[in-house]
């Protein structure tokens, strides 16, 4: 009996062990998403999610506040197409969690409710989506989705030729610390009158589309499009870029 119970106890003690040692990923599903990790349908995450489980993570999803508590023993954080805007105490623990080793992945649907947490990490963004002008590069005839070549060296962009983006928001840098990693090609440009077409009264030029940083002992990435992580567009290079992740998270 004492035997039995003595390797009980030993298995557990080697579980505990063995949960401690696996790296945890937070989904932020409390913003009004639309689209979750739990759900299989073409425009959810839950590919996404697999992959991080098949990378030996731990993944997760809260529908509450981000606060220090709810962070507490997170590896890595994802905040993915937010339709409402972080509070700002929930800012707060975020600037905390990343300041102090956590990493952090935000993905934009529309940059608005997110713009007070990018403006924190060093981040802008424009009221207004970008469309990529260069033939070659746009996906389908449709210029607000197309392939961008233009990546910089850094561990999210290693080994890829491409990537896929399907409504994008122009990132830009505030401070130093932070870099574009991948953009588009200098003749894209964003409709800032509203008309459809490009016209001189619109902004061309060279815009970013991944933004990548460091804030404390912790680094950050910014995606223009959450699209691209979605089951529908979850392929081809857009997929090897959630493996350079998983590595770049866990390091």
């Amino acid at each position: 009996m004492r035997m039995i119970l003595s390797l009980l106890l030993l298995s557990l003690l080697f579980c505990n062990i063995s949960l401690a040692s696996t790296p945890r990923v937070l989904f932020d599903q409390g913003h009004k998403q639309a689209f979750t990790v739990e759900k299989s349908g073409p425009l959810q995450l839950s590919q996404f999610a697999a992959k991080f489980r098949n990378s030996g993570w731990q993944v997760d999803s809260t529908d509450t506040l981000l606060t220090s508590q709810t962070l507490t023993n997170v590896k890595a954080l994802v905040i993915s197409g937010a339709f409402h805007p972080l509070q700002k105490s929930e800012i707060e623990a975020v600037k905390g969690f990343v300041e102090q080793g956590g990493n952090l992945v935000v993905m934009l649907h529309i940059a608005t409710p997110l713009i007070p947490l990018l403006e924190t990490l060093g981040v802008a963004s424009a009221n207004g989506v970008v469309r990529e002008h260069e033939k070659k590069q746009v996906i389908n005839d449709q210029p607000l989705n197309f392939k961008t070549t233009t990546l910089k060296e850094h561990p999210l962009t290693k080994g890829l030729s491409h990537l896929s983006l399907y409504g994008s928001w122009p990132l830009l840098p505030l401070r130093d610390g932070v870099q574009i990693i991948a953009s588009t090609s200098p003749t894209a440009w964003v409709d800032l009158n509203r008309d459809n077409s490009l016209s001189a009264k619109d902004a061309v030029q060279e815009f970013g589309l991944v933004v990548a940083g460091t804030m404390g002992k912790g680094q950050f990435a910014v995606f223009a499009d959450d699209a691209m992580f979605q089951n529908n567009f979850f392929k081809g290079e857009n997929e090897k870029l959630v493996d350079n992740m998983s590595r770049w998270m866990n390091q």
